[in-house]
């Protein structure tokens, strides 16, 4: 059995800071020790292998829930595949990733499922598991929920949004929640009014506003509140949890927190694009806005402190990437001259810990709740707690060595996305992913890829542990 020491670095988990050693055993986290203590000395002399974390932080590996791999949308893919966007990932300290495998009209889940294990299998660099999307809820499909439930995958997305193609009516959604308040799958929703969408998007163009800015405009924040108001009230209907996914608006924060408030199992999730992007970007000339068309869209800048907040307040829990990339030539400008058929996503999933650190460093969150919002609370919601998320013995030894003091300048010539360009081109950051550790093996070393397509593992998911 090899063994691995990380010796000399600052370990931060969600629950502590700690100055320690921490010994790799068989691809599991198997002690702690400080520096000093003769168990460390000894790990050091009988290791294979010996990582010098001096000066650096010891952290989780990252827990990104919600990305999008070789997504279909629009008549095209999102460009990054399971091979290239697991190895971004891991470039970016993030050593598990929840994707979405997509149920078509028609279909059973089973089928949506293993066209995803299809792509994905033996081609991940890094761990993954996948949620399910229902796009066809009906009596077969709610029986297929419970058999995927105790099969690891314990949590299902519906959209308020999308009419024709993912959109759910309230019907079907209640039932869906209801089935998940039997069976103890996670309801996800994408809550935005899609039909009163659609209405002002038609409206939009035959005015003759076609430009990426529009986009914004027609997706207005109140739709977002509607929706997760609506969500929220169906949930409580059916006794159900819900986790209402990229959350970008004011008012649907306030949604959140006021169910939380009355004691209501209901969690929300926001995206870096939503704390450090906004309708400015989206107004930018020459068709560049869209870069950043996404759905949920961005908001103006004021959008932004409520959101920051919510993460501090624990009104919104966790950060994943929605991770969604399109090439802006020859897949976003498939909407030139009407923003309706922009396909909607944004590359994301090298960047989040990077961009969490930086909100560190400018004192908006604490180095804990960086943890936590990135590793340990999707780790809890999804079911995949202790295994991943933490740095304790038994876990899985997923393990990023951070350099907190590094500069960086972000941008699509240095990052390793399959997309021709960077949603943060120019942004400068502090702080840099060193090393990388997936089950003990290194991925990243010394700023150097060593990681390969197949190493990552299926990991089945238990059932989401915030429940009340």
């Amino acid at each position: 059995m090899s063994r691995t020491v990380v010796r000399g670095g600052l370990v931060i988990t969600a629950a502590e800071e700690v100055h320690a050693d921490v010994l790799v055993e068989g691809g599991r986290i198997a002690a702690l020790a400080s520096h000093d203590s003769e168990f460390a000395q000894s790990w050091t002399t009988s290791a294979d292998r010996v990582i010098d974390a001096t000066g650096k932080y010891v952290i989780p590996g990252g827990v990104d829930a919600h990305t999008h791999m070789e997504l279909p949308f629009g008549g095209t893919f999102a460009s990054d595949t399971f091979e290239t966007g697991t190895r971004a990932a891991a470039w970016g300290g993030t050593t598990t990733i929840v994707d979405f495998a997509v149920q078509s009209v028609g279909e059973s889940l089973r089928s949506g499922l293993d066209t995803w294990h299809a792509k994905a299998d033996a081609k991940c660099a890094i761990d993954y598991g996948f949620h399910m999307i229902l796009a066809d809820v009906n009596e077969d499909t709610l029986k297929e929920m419970d058999v995927l439930v105790e099969e690891g995958v314990t949590s299902f997305k519906l959209f308020m949004a999308y009419p024709g193609v993912f959109y759910s009516d309230d019907g079907k959604i209640l039932r869906a929640m209801q089935r998940g308040a039997a069976n103890g799958g996670l309801i996800m929703m994408h809550a935005e009014n899609g039909i009163a969408i659609d209405v002002l998007v038609e409206q939009a163009l035959a005015a003759g506003r076609t430009d990426p800015r529009y986009h914004g405009e027609v997706r207005h924040a109140l739709l977002e509140a509607e929706a997760t108001h609506r969500a929220i009230a169906l949930a409580q209907v059916a006794g159900s949890p819900l986790y209402v996914v990229h959350v970008s608006a004011q008012q649907a924060v306030e949604e959140l927190a006021a169910a939380r408030d009355k004691g209501l199992n209901v969690f929300g999730e926001t995206c870096p694009q939503y704390l450090f992007l906004s309708t400015d970007n989206l107004a930018e000339p020459d068709f560049e806005g869209a870069k950043y068309v996404c759905s949920t869209p961005l908001r103006p800048k004021e959008h932004q402190e409520f959101l920051w907040r919510g993460l501090r307040t624990n009104d919104l829990q966790v950060v994943s990437t929605d991770h969604c990339p399109f090439c802006f030539n020859g897949q976003k400008d498939l909407g030139r001259g009407d923003f309706s058929k922009i396909p909607n996503g944004l590359p994301g999933v090298e960047n989040r810990m990077d961009l969490l650190h930086q909100a560190v460093v400018e004192g908006r969150i604490s180095r804990r709740r960086w943890i936590e919002i990135a590793c340990a609370a999707p780790a809890r919601m999804f079911g995949l707690y202790p295994r991943k998320g933490t740095i304790a013995p038994g876990a899985d030894a997923d393990i990023v060595i951070y350099d907190p003091h590094t500069e960086q300048v972000i941008s699509a010539e240095t990052h390793h996305m399959n997309v021709d360009y960077s949603a943060y081109e120019g942004k400068r950051v502090t702080g840099r992913v060193e090393t990388v550790l997936s089950r003990g093996e290194p991925v990243i070393l010394d700023r150097e890829y060593e990681g390969r397509a197949g190493h990552g593992q299926y990991t089945p998911r238990g059932t989401c542990q915030y429940l009340i």
